[in-house]
């Protein structure tokens, strides 16, 4: 006969709709993965927006371990709840989601079942989270040029054509491709100007959009990558742009900021500014800080 008494305790948080709709699908064989592990399951599905992170805050501390079965926006909200509720529990993210930058970066597997697998069998390595302000993102922060696809790109479109589903809708948006006039203050570079495009990263590719490179990019050393693009003045200048970045060769436009920081400040002219956390929706005010929250939390897989 069992003994319940001595099994480890799991908080199971699925988002139904990510990606292409495959949580519950997976559901049942995945809890009985658990099971099977030595986990008592308490499976808690997500119905609206911020119920991942309510869930994570209420309720992560009296687990052993914390799994995410969804997309990076969902992952972000698990990570936002443990981080307001103080809770130290370890995670294990089960991606999802169209994109899924953050599982990418940190080699998670993109099979549902494999990744499940690797969270109850493999070891943990902790990971820096950023803070924005009152919030928190996981790998990327980013305003500008096509930082808003992520989240106004319909779910339908994302669970059909996966991230090539923001390169999709970015043709109709052209028109919004219009400049922030910002001061930034680092500890690794200050620069001000108008800038059309700007990113605060911990992770090695942001939607397909873009690639830091490999060697650069540490996701538990403290430091952001920090890459700022300046208005050009002529559309030849823009086009060099997209080739500079496309090729991750930062140095040779003039228009490229590229450099790290454990924490910078943004200032803005505007008093409020649209920023995308981890493909969710942010409202930055005029003054912003972004810190580093080194190694902040411990990821199973």
């Amino acid at each position: 006969m069992l003994d319940f008494s001595q099994m480890k305790r799991l908080l199971f948080i699925v988002n139904p709709v990510s990606g292409k709709r495959l949580a519950l699908k997976y559901l049942p064989e995945i809890s009985k993965l658990f099971f099977d592990s030595g986990y008592l399951v308490n499976v808690m599905v997500t119905g609206r927006q911020g119920d991942a992170a309510e869930y994570a805050r209420l309720y992560g501390g009296e687990a052993d371990l914390l799994v995410c079965l969804g997309g990076d926006g969902t992952f972000n909200e698990v990570v936002t709840g443990l981080a307001r509720g103080g809770v130290t529990t370890d995670v294990g993210y089960i991606p999802a989601g169209s994109t899924n930058d953050f599982a990418a970066c940190h080699g998670l597997s993109s099979d549902v079942m494999l990744a499940a697998e690797n969270i109850v069998s493999g070891g943990t390595h902790r990971f820096d989270v950023g803070r924005f302000g009152e919030r928190y993102f996981t790998y990327v922060a980013a305003f500008g040029a096509f930082s808003w696809l992520s989240y106004t790109t319909p779910q339908n479109l994302k669970n059909v054509f996966g991230h090539s589903a923001y390169i999709l809708d970015a043709v109709k948006d052209l028109s919004k491709v219009k400049s922030e006039k910002l001061s930034v203050f680092s500890d690794g570079r200050d620069c001000e100007g108008s800038f059309i495009f700007g990113a605060v990263c911990s992770s090695t590719s942001v939607a397909g959009l873009f690639e830091l490179p490999e060697n650069i990019v540490d996701t538990s050393d403290g430091m952001f990558e920090v890459l700022l693009v300046r208005e050009p003045p002529t559309l030849l200048e823009y086009q060099n742009i997209v080739r500079c970045v496309l090729a991750r060769d930062y140095d040779s436009s003039r228009y490229i900021e590229f450099f790290q920081c454990s924490s910078l400040t943004v200032d803005a002219v505007k008093k409020h500014t649209d920023w995308s956390l981890d493909g969710e929706h942010a409202v930055a005010p005029q003054h912003l800080e972004i810190s580093n929250l080194r190694q902040f939390m411990s990821l199973k897989s």
